[in-house]
């Protein structure tokens, strides 16, 4: 009996030890509530730091999300799933037959990047309305649209399309896939923080 808890010892110290988490512990066992204080701060600075980026980009770029993900092929061949795509939303200049857009629909979460395929200027108004696709898409969007919307307006608009880098979000739909791996990234980016003295 005594020599399976030995075993199972080993066996824990060994896995432990390959991954470098055994390391990763006798690190902050010899730290000093003052450092262990000062790598903590450390780790808050870069967390907010990189708030501070994302609503200066949101500023800069006039969209409330500066940079997407394409989550899906309805765009292809323009953008592929995982395709970094960079918006500005500057209203004052008038959305044309085109441009590819990422808009939000009242009652889905996650934004839509799509193609603006035809406007349409109300009489009594003159606001200017329009209906997308995607470019891999048989029919336009009006199925995705909330019940009983033909056409999408500016305010749903999130941002325009600019810029691309393709496939570096695929991290990104790994993390929203596999919400185990997330975890794992995020935990081990904190401990590397904590951890590093430098």
């Amino acid at each position: 009996m005594a020599m399976d808890d030995d075993f199972e010892d080993e066996a824990k110290g060994g896995w432990m030890t390959m991954l470098g988490i055994d390391g990763m512990f006798d690190e902050v066992r010899r730290m000093n509530k003052r450092q262990l204080a000062f790598q903590v701060l450390n780790f808050g600075m870069i967390i907010f730091s990189a708030l501070m980026i994302w609503k200066g980009l949101m500023c800069f770029t006039g969209s409330e999300s500066p940079i997407v993900v394409v989550l899906s092929g309805s765009m292809e061949p323009a953008f592929y799933r995982g395709d970094l795509l960079f918006l500005t939303n500057d209203v004052s200049d008038p959305i044309r037959v085109g441009e590819v857009l990422v808009f939000k629909v009242q009652g889905r979460e996650i934004p839509i990047v799509h193609r603006v395929m035809k406007l349409h200027q109300e009489r009594d108004t003159g606001s200017i309305k329009f209906l997308t696709k995607g470019d891999n898409n048989q029919v336009d969007d009006r199925g995705l649209y909330a019940p009983g919307q033909v056409w999408l307006k500016p305010t749903d608009v999130v941002g325009r399309a600019r810029a691309f880098v393709p496939k570096v979000g695929i991290v990104t739909i790994l993390m929203n896939d596999y919400p185990q791996f997330k975890f794992l990234l995020l935990g081990m980016l904190g401990l590397f923080v904590l951890l590093h003295r430098e």
